[in-house]
């Protein structure tokens, strides 16, 4: 472990415990004598985090990473899975709460999907957040709060800063087939955009198939010039079918890895859109931790937002650090 991880972690374990001892103050021990008020509980806590990530996704790696790491600091168990088929999350969802495990961290690519299972994680007294998609149903379905960012809103400003470096016709190229989350990115870029922007549906399963497909996009309409990947790892493909296809398209994309941010030193990619996905692993297990010790909420009732920011040639190089060990 290098010592600027050690670094990060370090301060990351120092800024949980003050948030809980900031909750009850220099006094909280004379007060609990004078009053009578209840002990905070002890004892291990237990997360689940189940995200519909698929294997070997880079992104959702980064989310591992800050899950993991907050649990170390606090003290918390955290076991992480995932499963990109919405029915397989669904019954990780329903494992977790047969373990009557202590907090469940979900995504929610497809909330309708889950919406039995998280309820009756509720039901049984396990407290739920939800994050990275379906922030408008997170309240409904009984979550005490969602983390992430609002897909429309990053989308909207994705498009507008591609309109306004020039371009004219876009191409959003999504890679989960019934990702809520996706759609609303690309329905954002459009209004933002005010050009002309075109779907297309790829399986980020197949590599070689999402490279040809956005290739064949550019070759049939070479007045195409933006791409907007969604995922880091489309990322990669768009700027190898841009050039494949000899086309002057500009590529942007949401999301970060180290390959998106050499991209964008080089060049072949104008920005990335940051959501900071290691606070979408690592704030929940702090809020589940304050939830469980102090009954403290986060929120309002409203989303925690973690993005949308920007990441491009003026700012890259620091950021870059970060992607590299995994934790941007």
């Amino acid at each position: 472990m290098t010592s600027t991880r050690k670094g990060l972690r370090a301060g990351l374990a120092l800024t949980g415990l003050a948030l809980l001892a900031a909750c009850s103050g220099p006094g909280a021990e004379n007060t609990t004598a004078t009053t009578g008020a209840a002990q905070a509980p002890t004892g291990d806590l237990r997360v689940a985090v189940v995200t519909h990530g698929t294997a070997g996704d880079a992104f959702w790696n980064v989310v591992k990473n800050g899950a993991t790491a907050a649990g170390e600091q606090l003290g918390v168990t955290v076991d992480y899975h995932s499963d990109g088929d919405p029915g397989r999350q669904s019954t990780l969802i329903d494992n977790a709460v047969s373990q009557k495990v202590g907090g469940i961290v979900v995504s929610m690519a497809n909330p309708d999907a889950l919406k039995t299972s998280i309820e009756n994680a509720v039901k049984a007294g396990i407290p739920v957040i939800t994050i990275n998609s379906g922030s408008d149903k997170s309240a409904s379905f009984g979550a005490l709060a969602h983390v992430g960012q609002e897909e429309g809103v990053a989308g909207e400003q994705a498009g507008r800063k591609l309109a306004e470096a020039g371009r004219t016709k876009l191409l959003c190229v999504i890679h989960e087939a019934g990702n809520v989350g996706l759609n609303q990115r690309c329905d954002g870029a459009r209004a933002g955009f005010g050009g002309t922007v075109t779907n297309l549906q790829v399986d980020i399963n197949n590599p070689t198939d999402v490279e040809s497909r956005i290739k064949g996009a550019l070759q049939t309409d070479p007045s195409v010039d933006a791409v907007l990947a969604l995922n880091p790892q489309v990322a990669v493909s768009s700027v190898s079918a841009v050039k494949g296809a000899s086309s002057k398209a500009a590529v942007a994309t949401f999301d970060l890895n180290a390959d998106v941010t050499a991209a964008i030193k080089a060049g072949d990619v104008v920005f990335a859109v940051d959501q900071q996905q290691y606070e979408q692993g690592y704030l929940p297990i702090v809020m589940l931790k304050l939830y469980r010790d102090n009954a403290n909420t986060v929120g309002g009732g409203k989303p925690v937002l973690t993005g949308p920011g920007f990441v491009d040639q003026s700012n890259v190089d620091k950021v870059a650090e970060y992607a590299e060990r995994g934790t941007r």
